[in-house]
């Protein structure tokens, strides 16, 4: 099975995704999943506009909305931003905050969120690890994550 892995697309402006772990815990029984990195980056008109992107993925039942993020919320697993401006005086800026701490065992939530005006859609990435687990830890992180999921 391999260590690293990713998962990438294009959502439109205010968008979901469901990024599945479902399967991936039937197949590998005792696996978890470690989100290590989470990318945002325009989907066109590169240059020409300013570009100001937010995203969030979330464990719980709805999406956390990205443009405003609450780290109270334990369902809150990431969050990303990135601003690109067609004015050189304003320079490019990435940034996220990663909870690398939560074990992932079932899908998650990625909302995008254009916020530049132009509300183009985001192309984004993750790479997630992969974690071995004990059946204890395994026990333990399933209630935790399905507990978060049933609030």
């Amino acid at each position: 099975m391999k260590k690293e892995f990713v998962m990438r697309g294009k959502t439109d402006s205010g968008g979901q995704e469901i990024l599945e772990f479902g399967g991936r815990q039937k197949e590998n029984k005792n696996m978890a999943y470690r989100l290590v990195e989470f990318q945002l980056y325009p989907s066109n008109n590169i240059g020409a506009t300013n570009n100001e992107l937010q995203g969030s993925i979330t464990a719980g039942k709805t999406a956390i909305t990205p443009t405003d993020p609450d780290f109270d919320d334990e369902a809150l697993i990431a969050v990303a931003t990135m601003s690109l401006h067609n004015d050189v005086a304003y320079g490019p800026f990435f940034a996220s905050v990663i909870n690398d701490t939560f074990l992932i065992t079932n899908n998650l939530i990625l909302m995008v969120q254009d916020t530049g005006g132009s509300n183009l859609a985001v192309n984004w990435q993750c790479r997630f690890e992969a974690v071995k687990m004990t059946d204890a830890e395994t026990a333990v992180t399933n209630f935790k994550q399905y507990s978060i999921f049933d609030e």
